[in-house]
């Protein structure tokens, strides 16, 4: 029997209430069973992300593998359907899947992300390239990103109206005028999804390889927010943001090989939607105090500074 870490239990608990704790009783019986089913011996330290188990693993065909084993969510439906389609292009390999209890049997890939390199455009353009590798025609069941649109202006303006904001009119017209013009009308690709550093891990058969999609179709440049992101802590310490943003979105989408335009469109989306769920949850990094208070105010100035850059062409 698997022990579950401690912070892994806490954290579902916290998120999922009581739901996360029966699931969390019923979870090293559920490993135990994959782990016979899948001829599989463990072999390292069971390990953890946001809503998933990682169990290490050894199987006589494939070597070193992971045992992941997701909380049972919407949001993790598709993944092992986005791994199957891309067949270890760009993200790591999928031998087993069981979706009734949300687990895959994957490639096992090592510990250091992208976001451990300190060089800013070496990490745009990584990801942009794994992007590009990605970008494979989708599955017909696969969600499409355009079917979303409707929910995420409706949400939009709601959170205009009801918050207590400090983003102008024009930076909240912008990301709805982005949901109109490129929202409703994406292409059958597959993409991401959630594509940020710490989903891009350092492996042998490639240099780096992706994990954790969301397994949406859509455009390949809605990725760019979700990357951009995940940058802000560097971001925070730039000596020139608005110069720092432009290089990046410039480097990111031209390794992707996607519309550097697109690619600011969405990234300014990301951004007002990021400042309304933080105004409401909080984030990842902090849930109250003056830190939220501090990133609130930073992810407020991205979206102004994407705003005001159409149309530029930065370097």
């Amino acid at each position: 029997m698997i022990e579950v870490p401690d912070a892994f239990a806490r954290g579902t608990i916290e998120r999922e209430g009581e739901p996360g704790g029966a699931w969390l009783a019923e979870l090293p019986r559920i490993v135990g069973e994959l782990l016979g089913r899948w001829e599989c011996a463990p072999d390292g330290e069971v390990v953890h992300g946001g809503v998933g188990l990682i169990v290490p693993v050894r199987r006589p065909a494939e070597g070193a593998a992971v045992v992941k084993v997701s909380f049972p969510h919407p949001g993790n439906v598709h993944e092992p359907d986005a791994f199957a389609a891309w067949g270890g292009r760009g993200a790591v390999l999928l031998h087993e899947r069981d979706d009734e209890h949300f687990a895959m049997l994957l490639e096992r890939v090592g510990s250091s992300t992208l976001a451990e390199v300190e060089e800013g455009d070496e990490v745009m353009r990584i990801a942009g390239r794994i992007s590009h590798r990605l970008a494979v025609p989708a599955p017909p069941a696969l969600p499409r990103l355009r079917e979303l649109a409707d929910a995420w202006e409706a949400e939009l303006r709601r959170d205009a109206q009801q918050l207590t904001h400090t983003l102008s009119r024009y930076v909240v017209d912008a990301a709805l005028a982005t949901l109109r013009e490129l929202g409703r009308d994406q292409p059958d690709i597959l993409i991401h999804g959630d594509l940020h550093a710490r989903n891009v891990l350092c492996a042998d058969r490639e240099p780096w390889l992706a994990v954790d999609p969301k397994g949406y179709a859509g455009d390949p440049a809605y990725d760019a927010g979700t990357l951009l992101k995940s940058r802000a802590p560097a971001l925070i310490a730039a000596s020139d943001l608005p110069k720092a943003l432009r290089r990046g979105l410039q480097v990111f989408a031209d390794a992707a090989e996607v519309d550097r335009e697109r690619a600011r469109r969405w990234a300014q989306f990301h951004a007002v939607q990021a400042a309304f769920w933080g105004r409401r949850h909080g984030f990842r990094r902090a849930r109250g105090g003056p830190q939220l208070d501090r990133l609130t105010q930073f992810v407020d100035s991205l979206a102004e500074l994407l705003t005001k850059s159409a149309g530029r062409d930065g370097s």
